[in-house]
């Protein structure tokens, strides 16, 4: 995974070495798994059991974990550093703004519960993504029409209400689809899906805009784009999420059965 980060981070300074170091990371992560499968197959304990990717359920859910985070550090890195070296702000003022973002996460987080009673986690998570999405379009609207710090306040709000919205959900889902003996496996691998995000996020969109800085708004309305598309992407894959996944289900199902 690091050969795959660090040759994106090379997008706008060596294309051919960015192909060499994705050909690397690509090579590694598949002798990996024929590593472990194959100790799998031999009776040993492998590192992680492929296994693991045979829910789909699960499946869907780590995608939009992996999307979730890609879009809270993607976005965080992309507007510190347009506000820092475009705009001109310092720290403080950069950190000040960015507490519309926590404050979203804050309340958001405390209705999770009541959330979670009234609606399913697919739809949580569809909503969340939808108003990530929204908050997206609201930064790249107002970065044209004001100068003024406060303009970043509405859109990093509603992102960080988004974000907040959708993560407890997704990391429940996941959870929720295997049984108590595998949980520490797939906590842990939900938990590197999660970073990879993180890394991922910052990877594509700081290197979309500090290839050109000097261009004022261009490149961060192009790296807002992207991870405005990466949310609809989110939202796409969350619409395949059952309404209610196999494992809540089946108690109904039972009840209902001849016999």
């Amino acid at each position: 995974m690091f050969c795959v980060v660090f040759g994106i981070l090379q997008a706008d300074n060596d294309v051919a070495l960015m192909v060499v170091l994705l050909a690397v990371g690509a090579a590694f992560l598949l002798s990996f798994f024929l590593y472990i499968r194959g100790r799998e197959r031999a009776g040993k304990e492998p590192l992680l059991s492929t296994g693991l990717f045979k829910n789909r359920v699960s499946n869907l859910g780590l995608a939009t974990q992996n999307l979730q985070w890609l879009l809270l550090m993607g976005t965080s890195f992309v507007v510190a550093v347009f506000l820092q070296e475009v705009r001109g702000y310092n720290a403080i003022q950069t950190g000040v703004i960015f507490t519309a973002a926590t404050l979203g996460v804050l309340v958001s987080s405390l209705g999770a519960e009541r959330f979670a009673k009234r609606r399913a986690q697919r739809t949580l998570i569809m909503a969340g993504f939808v108003v990530t999405a929204a908050g997206i379009a609201v930064l790249l609207a107002l970065v044209g029409a004001s100068s003024r710090v406060v303009a970043f306040g509405p859109g990093l709000l509603l992102i960080g209400l988004g974000l907040g919205v959708m993560l407890t959900p997704s990391v429940n889902l996941v959870q929720s689809s295997f049984p108590e003996q595998q949980q520490g496996e797939i906590s842990g691998l939900s938990r590197s899906i999660s970073n990879l995000g993180s890394s991922f996020g910052t990877a594509v969109a700081g290197t979309i805009l500090v290839s050109d800085l000097g261009s004022g708004n261009t490149s961060y309305v192009v790296a807002m784009s992207v991870l405005g598309v990466l949310a609809l992407a989110g939202l796409a894959v969350a619409t395949r999420l059952p309404s209610a996944p196999e494992r809540e289900r089946a108690p109904a199902e039972l009840v209902g059965a001849p016999g």
